[in-house]
């Protein structure tokens, strides 16, 4: 039996089936983090804490005690979550050091479901960009072909999971963070409504855009994952108190007079001949199992970009602010003059390239004089897209399109060009904008071996719908058993 490559159901019945142990798991997880090192997934290892808490519930199994869905499972978690004692650095210089006091939400709730965790993950800094190129420890590789990126922001969590490097990771979504490294790496993850689950103690991007989520190998192991990181949490004032439902009950339901939306502008000029095939044949399998298939319009995607690229820069360069040195992040080396430089020298040292040209741009277009010009009215056209989705999902139940509309990129192939990186983000955008739920999944290889994932949108608080979507198409097709060759 290969462990590496089982699913968290899959592991958590051999567990309670005693083929195997919590340890033997971790283990093997080591074994192959060894093995595909090149790959370049983690930014801190935490080997003896894995070990420790997997021998805890090897104990309680052997005692005969009842053990959670993800007990006992190893995890990598995006470097963007505070762990408690665990090293926690946004893949920046600035915290290259800092080691936070408290945990998040999201991770405390795995802590008491009594996860494993295997490490913290690589990630572009501070999650801003599309191939994990901006990481100051370097890009994440694609399992599939490691000439190639595995996509970003959370690159180092797409990695591990299809390279059988652990069976799942939590990551964040601001703009396309996990559905478009999962779309170029091969596995499945869901970007969650906005609010719907804790963003407490997650460094943030863009606060009004950014969401939590998971990834993994199956889309059943979504539905474990989100059982236990959704719902209200006092510490985060955007998770309204609206009940968590079971995200596995109409798992098995299908797609039977299911209303599938194709808009028509999410197949545009650009797209990789490839992808538009796979992704096209994809939504006929849906239409062979039932669903009724409809063309529909969404005309302010081609804004997407753009009222993205206003606010979420602006929100950026706010929420960094307290990256100055003082408050957080390192200190500046050499000879400071005054406070002033003291700053510049902090903050110069310690950003990358990216995080700069965002901060500046944030900066420039909330400063007085041009917050008219350009805030306020990304804001006016947020809204417009936020009505185009509320009218457009009173015709259908969800959305259907790719994720990206290219493979991924060759390391290095767009590093001097932002433009080309920020367009990457141009289907996934929208429904950040907007707040809905998104997922990717498998849906086939190019000619080059290379994964293309399928995107389903859905309105708010509708992630049971797009799990029992997700999961019709998995089992027709069977994508979630392929795995890359090392």
């Amino acid at each position: 039996m290969d462990l590496n490559f089982l699913t968290i159901v899959e592991a958590h019945k051999g567990l309670l089936a005693k083929q195997f142990s919590a340890e033997d798991l971790v283990k093997a997880c080591q074994a192959q983090i060894a093995k595909t090192e090149k790959l370049n997934t983690f930014i801190t290892r935490t080997d003896d804490l894995a070990l420790e808490q997997a021998r805890k519930v090897d104990a309680k199994i052997a005692a005969g005690e009842t053990i959670g869905m993800l007990e006992g499972i190893p995890a990598g978690i995006k470097d963007l979550f505070n762990t408690r004692g665990v090293r926690t650095t946004c893949a920046s210089r600035i915290l290259e050091n800092f080691v936070p006091p408290y945990e998040s939400t999201a991770t405390r709730k795995l802590l008491e479901e009594g996860y494993v965790l295997m490490g913290k993950v690589n990630l572009d800094e501070f999650a801003c960009g599309t191939t994990s190129e901006f990481s100051f420890i370097g890009p994440s590789l694609n399992p599939w072909n490691p000439e190639y990126t595995a996509g970003g922001s959370s690159g180092g969590s797409v990695a591990g999971v299809s390279a059988g490097q652990f069976y799942y990771s939590l990551g964040t979504d601001t703009g396309g963070s996990i559905r478009l490294p999962a779309s170029w790496s091969g596995c499945v993850s869901l970007k969650v409504t906005y609010g719907r689950v804790s963003r407490f103690g997650v460094t943030a991007m863009a606060s009004s855009l950014d969401t939590i989520g998971p990834m993994a190998r199956s889309v059943e192991d979504i539905a474990v994952i989100m059982q236990v990181i959704a719902g209200h949490d006092p510490l985060d004032a955007t998770t309204p108190d609206v009940p968590v439902p079971d995200y596995s009950a109409d798992l098995k339901k299908g797609v039977q007079g299911l209303r599938i939306g194709v808009p028509k502008e999410y197949f545009g000029e650009g797209m990789d001949p490839e992808v538009n095939t796979l992704v096209r044949s994809a939504i006929k399998e849906y239409e062979k199992m039932g669903a009724v298939i409809t063309e529909v319009s969404l005309p302010m995607t081609k804004y997407g970009v753009a009222i993205y690229y206003v606010l979420v820069p602006t929100e950026l360069s706010t929420n960094l602010a307290r990256m100055d040195g003082l408050r957080f992040g390192r200190q500046p080396e050499g000879e400071v003059k005054d406070l002033i430089d003291y700053y510049f020298k902090s903050r110069g040292q310690g950003f990358g390239t990216e995080i700069k040209r965002r901060i500046m741009v944030g900066t420039f277009v909330s400063s007085a004089g041009y917050a008219d010009a350009y805030y306020k009215q990304a804001l006016k056209a947020r809204t417009l897209v936020c009505q185009e989705f509320e009218n457009v999902f009173k015709e259908v139940d969800v959305l259907m399109a790719p994720v990206v509309p290219m493979t991924a990129f060759k390391v290095g192939e767009n590093l001097n060009n932002p433009l080309a990186l920020y367009m990457a983000d141009i289907l996934t955008l929208p429904a950040n904008v907007a707040g809905i739920p998104s997922m990717s999944l498998p849906c086939g290889f190019t000619s080059k071996g290379m994964p293309v994932g399928l995107q389903i949108i859905g309105p708010h608080w509708s992630e049971p719908l797009l799990i029992q979507t997700g999961y019709a198409y998995e089992q027709a097709m069977g994508w979630k058993d392929m795995h890359p060759k090392f």
